[in-house]
């Protein structure tokens, strides 16, 4: 089997983000350009069902009744001449071994299972007994499916996918556009201290949006396999910078501590991360997960910049003195209105930074102002 298969190899699922994370990997290992792919599709043409299991240990062997031992290279024409026997077929849990061929699957019949067919039952049932990754053919249906720890997947062709993902990204480059307006506004309003908690939770609400969105079509790149590289430039180039501009946000307006309340900047990104797509659509609820109190009244109260984001487009600024400069000057506008005599208080800022860092953000309040109002 090729390098690369074996790399997107699955292993074995560990919980919620385990089980996610295996899917992930399943899928890179049947997608279209990969040897498994091939023999799949092989097997389907060929009008003949088929039930492998992408992984094998003692418990996948304790499972298997009769058969053939066989321990060969994986080939696709081997799995499809495999598959016309009637049993299942065993992997290595690399994928580049054919185990065993024309098994008997005999999992655990209690597991529950909203399959009906025999052959998706028993796939559904030992993905779930075992913790590998079970891929069934079907004959009458003419579909591939993969069951990966209670989930199921149907795998389409590429043009079916390819058209679902174009209309994703077609959507992402409207969010994108929108993305960038907002930021540029709150940049604008950052210079001129007039920013309010609506401002921040219109940029934090479309950030997370697009990130939501590029998930997605990330998902469809790994579907496509070899056919989704050119997604995958324009994805990478549309999404360039949208997560580290999301925690810069969560910085610069995460609120201060108080003793009724409390959120630090990992617990602000989780609880944007969770949000359902219904509350994301209102600002009240992006405030509440930033840690304010989302009422009308809090919406348009106002706030201030640490300055972490404008100090993040300094060129060559290192991170570390950038959380110095806002520890030592706690807000943007203080940081605005420091000389370079008075940047150079601050450890590792010498003269030629400090005039870089003023350079910098003289250059970004002109540009901001006269992007907003000419």
């Amino acid at each position: 089997m090729a390098a690369n298969d074996r790399a997107a190899a699955p292993g074995k699922s560990g919980g919620s983000a385990g089980s996610d994370g295996l899917m992930r990997a399943s899928l890179s290992a049947v997608a279209p350009g990969t040897t498994l792919r091939d023999g799949l599709e092989r097997v389907l043409r060929g009008n003949t069902g088929g039930l492998i299991v992408l992984g094998s240990d003692k418990t996948v062997e304790a499972l298997c009744s009769g058969g053939f031992v066989l321990d060969v290279e994986f080939t696709a024409t081997r799995l499809r001449e495999l598959c016309k026997l009637d049993g299942g077929i065993v992997l290595s849990s690399d994928l580049s071994k054919i185990l065993r061929a024309g098994v008997q699957l005999v999992p655990d019949p209690t597991i529950p299972t909203e399959e009906t067919g025999t052959r998706h039952r028993t796939a559904d049932r030992v993905s779930k007994q075992v913790g590998f990754p079970v891929v069934s053919v079907s004959q009458s249906m003419r579909l591939i499916a993969l069951y990966v720890d209670g989930q199921r997947r149907v795998l389409e062709d590429s043009a079916a996918i390819l058209s679902r993902a174009n209309q994703a990204l077609a959507t992402l480059e409207r969010y994108k556009l929108r993305l960038d307006e907002v930021a540029g506004t709150l940049s604008a309003l950052e210079i001129e201290d007039l920013v309010t908690v609506r401002d921040v939770s219109a940029v934090a609400q479309r950030l997370e949006m697009v990130r939501r969105i590029a998930t997605e079509i990330a998902e469809y790149v790994v579907e496509l396999g070899t056919d989704g590289r050119l997604l995958a430039l324009q994805l990478d180039e549309l999404i360039a910078g949208v997560e580290p501009e999301r925690e810069l946000v969560v910085r610069d307006y995460v609120p201060e501590p108080t003793a009724k309340r409390s959120r630090t900047v990992d617990e602000a990104l989780h609880e944007l991360n969770v949000l359902t797509h219904a509350e994301l659509l209102e600002l009240s609820t992006v405030a509440r997960a930033l840690g304010y109190t989302g009422s009308p009244e809090t919406l348009d109260s106002a706030v201030s910049p640490r300055g972490f984001r404008l100090l993040a487009k300094v060129p060559r600024l290192p991170g570390a003195i950038i959380d110095r400069l806002v520890e030592h000057f706690g807000g943007l506008q203080k940081l605005l209105a420091a000389s370079v005599d008075d940047l150079q208080t601050v450890d590792g800022v010498g003269e030629a930074r400090a005039r870089s860092v003023r350079e910098g953000l003289s250059r970004l309040a002109e540009s901001s102002i006269l992007e907003r109002y000419v």
